[in-house]
């Protein structure tokens, strides 16, 4: 019986492979990355290069209206040829032979740093974890993109992975990944729920240390500029619908289809559309009930639960609350990655996990269809997307994983409880 779990898993992970393997033959024949890959085909990495032009260049925050802490531009000004982002940052894209080496060797970083985590979670399992996380959807979405999750993630693996001894050193890592992407404070505040107030206080000062650094080093991102820009920025993806849709973690942009410039309806029953619009607040809030059960039961018992389960239910909360960007999924399935296959709940949530991995997307219906260049074939292309099974099965699964979590985490403190009587005082 031992070796079912390394044989599902392995089954699993071949998967995601042969995902991989269909999507390299898919661009090879046509030039370009399918859904959910981002259809402007010559958008490639700028999520990095737009960043780092500004990091190059004045007016980050009151020109260009960044929602970034100042870290990202501290960090990417260390990465980058000066020279190179003096026009456009496409030119830049073409130029900064040093910026490329970076994204690739920090992807490299993070399959390197998710192997040794889920080795020293669990031997058996860590080849099939690290192949689906390494070669998964998340990981190369994020790598296509040149998001700085590449560079917010090893920090993220060292904060709440089990590679770290030393709190001092674990707290730096909490500081960085929070500067980088602010959302990352959630997982953070979970030792609060297991009552460990030192580490929290000092992850809570080098956090705050950072920001003033880097405020500083780059002389804005004030969080009034920031605060501000946020709201600026909201508005403005309310008119990226398709954007939203076509990798989310959540159901919540699904509501905002009916304001797309398509014809939805020519390609959804308005029947089906009115479902959609009265079961995603449902979902969402009753996945936002079972979540906040089970992070008052691990307050009641705060040894009944790992800190990776409490940052996963934390993470996972926010995640199908709004979707900051389907790659995020990379930060969740960490967390789940390292969860043992032992009861209903981990399975079910592992299994998903290794779901989400999967390069692979189920077209519904075509509604665009471009005549672009594709950057990394270098050769004109025609892209055709549309709505696909992924843009509901995704969120869906991110939906199991929380309720699998959260449900075993409900049925493991009522066992403590059951044993121990809660310790309500402050520890």
């Amino acid at each position: 019986m031992a070796r079912l779990p390394r044989l599902v898993e392995a089954l699993l992970a071949l998967g995601v492979l042969a995902s991989l393997v269909s999507t390299a033959l898919f661009f090879r024949a046509h030039g370009y990355l399918p859904q959910p890959f981002v259809f402007d085909t010559n958008d490639t990495f700028m999520d990095w290069f737009n960043t780092a032009y500004w990091a190059n260049n004045a007016g980050a925050y009151d020109v260009w209206r960044s929602i970034y802490p100042p870290l990202s531009f501290v960090f990417l000004d260390l990465a980058s040829l000066p020279g190179c982002y003096l026009s456009s940052p496409f030119h830049a894209r073409d130029c900064d032979g040093f910026a490329r080496f970076t994204i690739y060797a920090l992807y490299a970083l993070n399959v390197w740093l998710g192997w040794l985590s889920f080795r020293r979670a669990d031997r058996a399992t860590a080849p099939m974890r690290a192949i689906a996380f390494g070669l998964g959807l998340p990981l190369l979405f994020t790598l296509e993109r040149g998001n700085l999750i590449l560079a917010a993630l090893p920090c993220f693996m060292l904060a709440h992975g089990p590679l770290l001894r030393s709190e001092g050193w674990r707290a730096l890592a909490v500081a960085a990944t929070i500067n980088f992407k602010p959302y990352l404070l959630l997982p953070a505040l979970g030792r609060a729920f297991s009552r460990e107030w030192r580490p929290l206080e000092w992850a809570g000062l080098a956090t705050i240390g950072l920001y003033l650094l880097t405020l500083a080093a780059v002389g804005g991102g004030t969080p009034g500029e920031i605060v501000s820009n946020t709201a600026n920025w909201i508005v403005y993806q309310g008119g990226q619908v398709w954007n939203e849709v076509n990798y989310s973690t959540s159901y919540a942009p699904l509501l905002m289809l009916r304001l797309a410039p398509i014809p939805l309806l020519d390609f959804v029953p308005s029947q089906t559309v009115e479902r959609i619009e009265w079961l995603v607040p449902l979902i969402i809030r009753a996945s936002q009930v079972v979540a906040l059960l089970a992070l008052a039961a691990a307050w009641v018992q705060p040894r009944a639960l790992s800190p990776q389960r409490i940052a996963a239910l934390l993470l996972g909360v926010y995640l199908v609350t709004q979707s900051p960007g389907g790659y995020t999924q990379a930060f969740l399935l960490f967390l789940v990655f390292l969860e043992r296959w032992k009861g209903a709940g981990p399975i079910a949530a592992i299994v998903s996990a290794y779901l989400l991995c999967l390069v692979a997307d189920w077209p519904l219906a075509s509604i665009l269809e471009l005549n672009s260049n594709g950057w990394l074939s270098g050769r004109p292309v025609i892209p055709s997307f549309g709505l696909t099974a992924g843009h509901f099965l995704r969120p869906g699964l991110v939906v199991l994983i929380l309720w699998a979590l959260s449900l075993d985490s409900l049925a493991r403190v009522a066992r403590a409880h059951r044993l121990h009587r809660p310790t309500l005082g402050l520890a």
